[in-house]
């Protein structure tokens, strides 16, 4: 008596796995933005030691944006150290491929080159025409960054979709 062959033939993965390695949210991303989702993660691991040993009397230079202070324990600084924390947060969130990662990276995105703009903006507000002007080359990667989390988003979302099915 013959048998057939199918059951030793291995099970082909139907399409929707291929598609769905294929669409991983981690594959929309590009190189570069992923080299910046491993800093600001450890960034924002580190961000909350900050705040301890600023606590603790410590002080340390903190920058971002053209923002800076030496005083963790100040309105600036606690501030500042919870935008490394929202900053290493939408980088867990994009690595995790969690489904609101996209909103969180673009909100992100936003609120970097609107501290930018105002970071060169400021000193013109206050000493007026005597300010010398810079330019914050942060706004280099935020730009394009934003462009590229704007024209994926689509994608991710679907792809989030297919995540759950």
């Amino acid at each position: 008596m013959l048998k057939s062959m199918d059951h030793n033939r291995p099970d082909i993965p139907s399409e929707n796995l291929f598609q769905l390695k294929l669409n991983r949210g981690k594959n929309l991303l590009p190189w570069w933005i992923k080299i910046f989702i491993w800093i600001f993660l450890i960034f924002g691991f580190i961000a909350p030691l900050g705040f301890i040993f600023g606590i603790l009397g410590y002080n340390f230079e903190i920058s971002l944006y053209g923002l800076e202070t030496n005083e963790p324990i100040s309105i600036l600084g606690i501030s500042m150290i919870l935008l490394f924390i929202f900053k290493g947060f939408a980088a867990y969130s994009l690595l995790q491929e969690k489904d609101w990662a996209i909103f969180i990276a673009i909100a992100d995105a936003v609120v970097g080159i609107a501290l930018c703009s105002f970071s060169m903006i400021y000193p013109f507000i206050i000493a007026g025409a005597a300010a010398k002007l810079t330019f914050r080359l942060e706004l280099l990667l935020l730009i394009p960054y934003l462009i590229k989390l704007i024209n994926i988003k689509p994608e991710w979302e679907n792809s989030m979709k297919f995540k759950e099915n």
